[in-house]
């Protein structure tokens, strides 16, 4: 329901414009991918049984992401052998959402 930040660790030890760049595996919940406000998917359980407690009338509960890793990543860019995240790359999450890298934290500037 909310935009996020994507945290990336710097276990590839490669960065750029001073921060840590991302992979296809930096999709760890809570760790690389943190809440994104309220989830309001009834796949949830949590969000299930507050909607069941509140006699059917959909609650939204505080969204803790389950995810898989991202795709389809860099087809030829990989860091510590492994495709790099590009704007565009998807995850899924368990309870039926989809997370979308929209933007990137780096953005190229050419100097003339």
């Amino acid at each position: 329901m909310a935009p996020s930040t994507l945290n990336p660790l710097p276990t590839s030890r490669v960065t750029i414009e001073g921060k840590p760049a991302a992979t296809i595996t930096d999709f760890a919940p809570m760790v690389n991918v943190p809440p994104f406000g309220m989830c309001s998917s009834l796949a949830n359980p949590t969000v299930a049984a507050a909607t069941a407690a509140a006699f059917g009338v959909l609650t939204p509960m505080p969204c803790v992401p389950v995810t898989t890793p991202w795709k389809p990543g860099a087809p030829k860019t990989t860091l510590g052998g492994k495709p790099a995240l590009t704007a565009g790359s998807t995850c899924n999450c368990a309870w039926g959402g989809v997370i979308q890298l929209v933007m990137p934290g780096a953005i190229f500037t050419q100097s003339s």
